[in-house]
């Protein structure tokens, strides 16, 4: 029984609970309104009977009848009259001592009277329901006194309960009618409500309900990527927690159902929450906050429920991290491009050994011996320059790359370094996507001057690590945009994320970045091995 019940949608349980509650609040409306009926069934009879009683013992004829030798001979066919006239059910005249002179039941005539008198007795009149002769019955007993106010007599005048029973038919009749009305009413109305729940639920019951948001909730917050589920407004429905961790939202509980909240009460990114106000029904667009690169993609979710729920209720949004794909993608481009220059540079030395050769078969070992030495003195007075100053391998890497890479393309690349130039604390991806970025760009702009160049400057010093880039061309036409998303001087697609890239890494390493004319200028916060030891001194405390 509980199973097949457990089985019912929640429609059919919402109905089964609303027609047992109309039914139930319908039997308590009839009982309590029934017993109000009944009450005022015999608060009427009592007082009607009060009033017949009244009348009687006031009546002239009862006390000049009660002064006779036979008072029944004259008051019982007059008592007979008088209960056929007012509608009750007994009139009984009395003497003090109980003795009936009149009765409906000829028999009980002098016989003792069964009911309470003592009131009576000492001159008040009262109502009661007693059970006498006739059953029970809602009397009123009346004293019947003198000119001087002695008692000859008491007047008794009742209905009996059952005849207030058949009073109260009709008003039990009447409610009993509007309460099944009302239940009918009310079924109807519960039957159109479970049919409306039935469609939207697709008639399922509670459990499996209950099992699909378990589902569905485990499912949401284990993917790998961000989703975020938004409505008709933009407003944001749910998320997930690697939404809450790709945007820097605070995590919502899973037994949370969440609230609507609008975009401008959430704390997002910049570029995120304008791409999350666009009223763009489907979006595939690349956002940079301060510390990741956000894949976005976003689409309509349309509702298959026919009539006015239907159509377009919300969007749902994916974010997907290529934080790391970018930082690894510029580290390949970079061993790339270091790669690239070897070859090209193995190349040329083929061809400058093939030289050098005939020179000599030519006899001029002298002209041989001046063109080998030239561009090895070059080359080595650079690398050895490096080497001796650079003490991070993935700077002194990228340097000699990008090096090579200026010598092919025929830029002139200076770099200004000191003598001794220590390990630092940033991070090597971090040291490839500035370094990298900012001279490929200083490099592509110097290529379409006359005279092409490129200078990189780099120092430590006072605990801060400056990078400087410039070159030969005249620097970017709106330095404030310069390192927004998508904002390039190239002509080809797919630029634009560079700059972006390497503002993003130096707000999230606390550093400051600049454009000056045609050099961009990086200052990082760093510490080096030989401060380390000096640092930790200093927390050190005194003992």
């Amino acid at each position: 029984m509980k199973q097949w019940i457990r089985d019912w949608s929640i429609a059919a349980k919402l109905f089964a609970l609303q027609l047992v509650m109309i039914v139930a609040l319908a039997t308590l409306a009839v009982v309590w309104i029934w017993a109000d009926a009944r009450t005022d069934v015999e608060r009427d009879a009592a007082a009607k009977s009060l009033a017949v009683a009244e009348t009687l013992a006031a009546d002239p004829f009862v006390e000049t009848s009660l002064g006779t030798g036979d008072p029944t001979a004259r008051l019982q066919p007059y008592a007979v009259e008088v209960m056929a006239d007012a509608g009750v059910d007994f009139i009984t005249i009395m003497a003090p001592d109980r003795t009936r002179y009149t009765h409906p039941d000829p028999a009980q005539i002098g016989k003792e009277f069964l009911g309470n008198i003592d009131r009576a007795l000492e001159g008040d009149a009262f109502t009661e329901t007693y059970t006498g002769t006739l059953g029970p019955s809602v009397r009123a007993v009346v004293p019947v006194e003198t000119d001087a106010g002695d008692v000859i007599a008491l007047v008794a005048v009742g209905v009996t309960v059952s005849n207030t029973e058949v009073a109260l038919g009709g008003r039990v009749a009447t409610v009993i009618g509007a309460a099944l009305a009302m239940t009918g009413i009310g079924a109807v109305i519960a039957w159109l409500l479970s049919r409306y729940l039935r469609r939207v639920t697709w008639g399922r019951g509670a459990e499996e309900m209950s099992r699909m948001f378990s589902y569905y909730e485990g499912v949401l917050h284990s993917i790998g990527e961000g989703l975020v589920l938004q409505d008709r407004s933009n407003a944001i429905v749910l998320y997930n927690d690697r939404a809450a961790e790709l945007l820097g939202l605070p995590r919502r509980e899973r037994r949370d159902p969440g609230h609507v909240v609008p975009l401008a009460d959430l704390d997002l990114p910049p570029a995120v929450a304008e791409v999350f106000g666009r009223s763009d029904a489907v979006v595939d667009e690349i956002a940079i906050t301060p510390t990741h690169v956000l894949v976005i993609d976003r689409d309509v979710i349309v509702s298959q429920e026919r009539g006015r729920g239907g159509g377009l209720i919300g969007s749902v949004t994916t974010l997907r991290d290529h934080t790391e794909l970018q930082e690894l993608t510029g580290e390949l481009e970079t061993m790339t491009t270091l790669s690239d220059a070897l070859r090209s540079q193995a190349h040329e030395f083929a061809n400058r050994l093939h030289t050098i050769i005939a020179l000599i078969e030519l006899d001029r070992a002298a002209d041989a011996a001046a063109l080998a030495s030239s561009e090895l003195a070059l080359s080595q007075a650079l690398a050895d320059r490096l080497l001796s100053a650079v003490e991070e391998p993935v700077l002194l890497a990228l340097l000699l790359g990008k090096a090579a890479q200026a010598s092919e393309r025929g830029i002139a690349f200076d770099i200004d370094l000191p003598a001794r130039l220590e390990a630092t604390s940033v991070p090597a991806r971090d040291l490839i996507t500035i370094v990298g970025n900012l001279i490929d760009n200083a490099l592509d702009a110097a290529a379409a001057t006359p005279t092409p160049r490129v200078d990189v400057a780099v120092e430590l010093m006072a605990g801060e690590l400056r990078i400087a880039v410039s070159d030969s061309g005249g620097g970017p036409a709106d330095a404030d945009r310069v390192f927004d998303l998508g904002v390039t001087t190239k002509r080809a697609a797919g630029h634009g994320i560079g700059l972006a890239l390497v503002r993003q890494t130096v707000v999230r390493l606390g550093g400051r970045i600049g454009v000056h004319g045609s050099t961009f200028e990086v200052t990082l916060p760093v510490t080096t091995p030989s401060s380390a030891p000096a640092a930790a001194a200093q927390e050190v405390p005194d003992v």
